[in-house]
């Protein structure tokens, strides 16, 4: 294939990539459309992708009117930033001992923590039910953040990038008198800054997300998390589908915040992930 024939394949992937970058976005973009628009606009066709005459009104009724929505959005935010945080610091600190510290039956001990991996979510959540009553966290923030600080994907994601390093660094620390805690701050942890940022990203997003646990264990209403709280505008007599398109619109801002911060993180890590053993 010569020049010519690669510049045409090439524009021609270009194409492709950016048609079905397209049919990814364009639910967003109605949504965003929608939110601006009176419920009788909504589902005109032809679609008005930019609104005849744009409205507020759903975001002002959806933060601060007819549903407590700004209390959903804190308890979204309480419960996914401390679950992220646990999730980080479990995920780092059980990584690092898989990776780096030899112990007896680790290998066996791994392989059984990766083993719950095949275990659906929904087979335990009655299990989980009980203990939460046995332990009394059940309707409470905890029994969202407790099992989310604990993460075996997360685990075996650090484990990777921690087993990546080269050995010599670690060597030269111990000739320095490091002990292994300040192997694992002072040399570990700065060099897998790509893995840490990626894991959080995955955590968070998968949090604030979370609909089917808050469903299960959260009953009090002023408890509920961003998606219970935009379900409950199904509810409403007038407006839902505009207040439904608001609530969503505001519970992606954060994410979006998150993703825009967290690039050049992923950046950073990429030089130092490609060094092996």
């Amino acid at each position: 294939m010569g020049l010519k024939g690669k510049k045409v394949v090439k524009l021609l992937l270009t194409i492709l990539m950016l048609l079905v970058g397209l049919t990814m976005i364009l639910p967003f973009l109605w949504m965003l459309s929608a939110s601006f628009k009176p419920e009788s606009d909504i589902f005109t066709f032809p679609i008005q992708w930019i609104p005849k005459d744009p409205i507020l009104s759903n975001y002002t009724n959806v933060w601060s009117g007819i549903l407590p929505f700004y209390q959903y959005y804190g308890n979204t935010i309480y419960v996914t930033v401390l679950s992220t945080i646990g999730g980080v610091i479990t995920s780092l600190l059980s990584g690092y001992a898989f990776a780096r510290i030899n112990f007896k039956g680790k290998n066996i001990i791994f392989l059984l923590y990766l083993a719950t991996l095949m275990f659906p979510n929904t087979m335990l959540l009655v299990p989980r039910l009980v203990i939460y009553r046995f332990l009394g966290i059940y309707n409470t923030f905890w029994a969202l953040i407790l099992p989310n600080s604990i993460s075996t994907f997360g685990t075996f994601l650090l484990k990777q990038y921690f087993s990546s390093l080269p050995s010599e660094l670690f060597e030269a620390g111990k000739i320095d008198g490091c002990n292994e805690f300040r192997l694992f701050w002072r040399i570990a942890v700065p060099l897998v800054s790509a893995g840490i940022a990626a894991f959080t990203v995955f955590t968070f997003v998968f949090c604030w997300n979370d609909y089917e646990n808050p469903l299960m264990f959260i009953t009090d209403r002023p408890l509920y998390t961003i998606p219970l709280g935009v379900m409950e505008f199904k509810g409403l007599k007038t407006s839902s589908i505009g207040y439904i398109m608001a609530g969503s619109v505001l519970s992606l801002i954060p994410i979006f915040i998150l993703f825009i911060s967290a690039q050049k993180y992923f950046v950073k890590g990429i030089a130092t992930t490609g060094i092996k053993d």
